[in-house]
């Protein structure tokens, strides 16, 4: 699934949140899992993965039974702290107890459509900083670009 645009939720008392009826219309089971997977992020974000794109991006990192410290410390964390969330029948993911306060995120969220995942951010944060993330659009797309080329980024 392709996932675009803003839209503007609230978190409730018990921490569920609703996918927006567009994503939900495009949503295939067969295609994309039964759930999504919930990953707490720097800079105050969660990251939000159909259980499919999670499960692909999983696999793809397992090459070993024994990984090097940095890697086994990166898994430990990012498993650790990362939740499977089913969707309720009116198109509500529960977030587990404590992951928005760990990342630091109040009720009040824009629900950002990132290409391959949705990311939950504070609605505040993001309506302020719109301008000046577009203004450096360019210097992050040389950026990737330059990544992807295998030229640095600098």
């Amino acid at each position: 699934m392709l996932f675009t645009g803003e839209h503007e939720h609230t978190i409730d008392a018990k921490n569920r949140l609703a996918i927006p009826a567009g994503f939900r219309a495009q949503w295939r089971e067969s295609r994309d899992g039964a759930a999504w997977y919930a990953v707490p992020w720097v800079g105050g974000v969660i990251r939000l993965y159909t259980e499919r794109a999670f499960e692909e991006r999983a696999a793809a990192g397992r090459l070993t039974l024994t990984p090097e410290e940095d890697e086994a410390e990166l898994q430990a964390t990012l498993y650790g702290l990362t939740a499977r969330t089913e969707m309720d029948s009116a198109g509500r993911v529960r977030l587990p107890d404590g992951m928005l306060a760990l990342v630091g995120l109040g009720s009040e969220v824009v629900l950002i459509g990132a290409g391959d995942r949705l990311e939950i951010r504070d609605r505040s944060a993001w309506r302020s900083g719109r301008t000046g993330r577009l203004a450096q659009m360019p210097v992050l797309m040389s950026r990737v670009n330059a990544k992807r080329q295998g030229r640095g980024g600098e």
